[in-house]
């Protein structure tokens, strides 16, 4: 019995090996150093045979291939799982620096031939002050042992993409950690970034830190990439970024205290806590060109825009949704929404966005989806205008201007419109009433009561009777004066809205003050941006969407405004515009809050 279970055991296992689909990959360090031996492998996940491996003409050959083979078996809730793998390892060594591709290698399984990847290795030169190569394989991969930490054996390097960008152009900062004979522990939590003033950041994830080799300034080190952030320059000139400090703990083994083999494992090592500067760097930012387009809303870098509309024939009264998306790379989140021309009669509703993003080396990637809801009241023809799309392509250093297609619309008249037309047609075409001989019906002047005439004391000529005539008269002067006055300021839009801009900007505030109390954060920013955007508008009598940071800057210099409060006002719409896509605390909401409220007291007491 238990020879046939046996049996039955080993003919499942060899059904399942042959049920698992090939896998036969190579694999191999993606740098090596000039006259270090490193090993290739070949993996393959079934009982192979007949491996014949690529000429290695870029390599000299050490040793291999060696073979080894590992399988194994598992129960869970009651599912055998098992897996098997043979691995055949080759010693190679690079004689010369440079990049290098391995062809792949092929193998049969049962019969059937199956073939490798490919392997791509970069070859870095040795160390210059480096002892000269040896040929024991393993004393060449051992690191050199150090009991100092010094500046040459661990820092950390400020790598910026670009050191010249236009305004809103992203820059990609990264803090790159290098170290050379010395074991990094672990990074401790005592880690301080700047604030990167005059920036909107965007955090990258680093996700699980992987070391790779590096050859820098003569020597190869390990280097791991330790914080990835995304900056968007908000202001032009030259922009000083900090430094940043991070703290690391390191195992040093200590020669000195090692008295044999065992010692190796048995408190020869020691840990010590480094602080480690990040130097700080310096962003020059040009200005973005003169001369925006009209339909310029503030993107940065390569966008695409399309459009597609529910229907071009429909009846009145019937909703139609005009979609507009916006593809591209580059300071997606701070694009503003394009207005629609929509023709009169229409009745339109506030566009709902959708976006999809997500944070890339060169910027923010993604789409931006617009949905236009509009309900035309009365049948026509009607024309919807190109939506234009401006932005600043930072590849061709020049402005650009899409536009969606010209939509013409054929609105059938609705059921309503055609029975009111009905009626209308009816009451013109209608010949008119015959007038009857009974239709005028006389008052019977002897049924009224005799009336009894008194002398008046608002006779002619009487004090009373002037009086009569002269107040009305100068009551109706006094109000032909005063409305006169008040339809003239009303006529002046400009005036009233400039007088009125606190009074909208408060009651804005009011309603934040409250999404702030219930900590609905997008809410709140958009309407605290609404706010800002609102009053500036308002106060300095320019149309919403013709506004700007540029010349709003321009026209708050031009009318006596200190630089310290246009750099405020400009930091609080920055701020307000970037924090509505970017997570953000309590804390900095209150902040904002009370940003905005400074600047428009401060703006209400000067003389714009």
């Amino acid at each position: 019995m238990k020879k046939i279970l046996s049996i039955l055991f080993i003919c499942n296992m060899a059904l399942t090996a042959l049920a698992q689909d090939v896998e036969f990959k190579a694999s191999a360090p993606a740098q090596v150093i000039v006259g270090k031996p490193f090993q290739l492998t070949y993996s393959v996940n079934q009982r192979a045979k007949d491996l014949r491996a690529p000429e290695f003409t870029d390599f000299d050959y050490i040793a291999g291939p060696y073979t080894s083979q590992s399988s194994s078996t598992s129960f869970v809730n009651g599912k055998r799982t098992s897996s098997f793998t043979l691995t055949y390892t080759y010693t190679l060594m690079a004689n010369q620096e440079g990049t290098f591709t391995i062809p792949p290698a092929t193998i049969k399984v049962d019969g059937e031939q199956y073939t490798s990847n490919g392997v791509r290795i970069t070859v870095l030169p040795p160390d210059q002050h480096a002892p000269a190569a040896t040929s024991n394989a393993s004393a060449a991969n051992q690191p050199r042992e150090t009991t100092q930490i010094n500046e040459g054996n661990i820092f950390i390097r400020t790598l910026v993409s670009k050191g010249k960008v236009h305004e809103q152009e992203a820059i990609l900062l990264s803090y790159k950690l290098y170290f050379a004979g010395v074991d990094v522990a672990q990074f401790t939590n005592n880690t301080r970034l700047p604030e990167f003033k005059g920036f909107l950041k965007q955090e990258l994830e680093v996700g699980e830190i992987q070391t790779e080799l590096e050859h820098y300034n003569g020597r190869n080190y390990q280097t791991a990439v330790l914080y990835r952030t995304l900056l968007f320059p908000q202001r032009s000139g030259n922009i000083t970024i900090d430094p940043a400090e991070f703290e690391a703990v390191l195992r040093i083994q200590n020669r000195a205290q090692v008295r044999s083999i065992f010692d190796d494992f048995f408190n020869s090592y020691t840990t010590a806590t480094k602080a480690i500067t990040a130097p700080g760097t310096t962003i020059h930012v040009d200005a973005l060109p003169t001369g925006k387009p009209a339909g310029f809303s503030g993107g940065v870098g390569q966008f695409n825009i399309s459009s597609t509309i529910s229907s071009t024939d429909l009846q009145a009264n019937e909703a139609v949704t005009l979609s507009i998306t916006i593809q591209g790379t580059g300071n997606m989140k701070l694009l503003k929404t394009p207005s629609v021309d929509w023709p009169e009669g229409f009745e339109v509703y506030d566009p709902k966005v959708s976006n999809n993003f997500r944070n890339t080396t060169t910027g923010v990637s993604g789409t931006k989806t617009i949905e236009y809801l509009a309900i035309p009241r009365a049948g026509g023809s009607y024309t919807i205008p190109p939506i234009l799309f401006s932005y600043y392509d930072t590849q061709a250093d020049s402005y650009k201007t899409l536009a969606t297609p010209e939509y013409t619309l054929q609105i059938a008249r609705s059921a309503t419109e055609e029975a009111n037309a009905a009626v209308v047609n009816h009451f013109v075409q209608k010949e008119d009433i015959q007038q009857l001989g009974s239709d005028i019906r006389y008052i019977d002047v002897n049924a009224l009561p005799a009336l009894k005439i008194h002398k008046s004391k608002f006779t002619f000529g009487t004090l009373a009777f002037w009086l009569c005539y002269l107040i009305p008269a100068l009551l109706a002067a006094l109000l032909f004066i005063i409305f006169r006055k008040k339809i003239q300021e009303n006529a002046d839009i400009t005036r009233v809205r400039y007088k009125k801009a606190n009074k909208v900007a408060q009651r804005r505030l009011k309603a934040t003050e409250l999404l702030l109390k219930a900590d609905n954060k997008t809410a709140f920013f958009e309407e605290i941006e609404r706010a800002a955007w609102t009053y500036l508008s308002d106060r300095l009598s320019i149309p919403t969407a013709q506004l700007n940071k540029e010349n709003i800057a321009q026209i708050l210099a031009s009318k006596g405004v200190t630089d310290t409060l246009i750099e405020e006002v400009l930091h609080v719409l920055a701020t307000a515009e970037f924090a509505r896509y970017a997570p953000t605390s309590d804390h900095a909401m209150q902040d904002i809050y009370n940003d905005t409220t400074k600047i428009i007291n401060q703006l209400e007491n000067c003389k714009l």
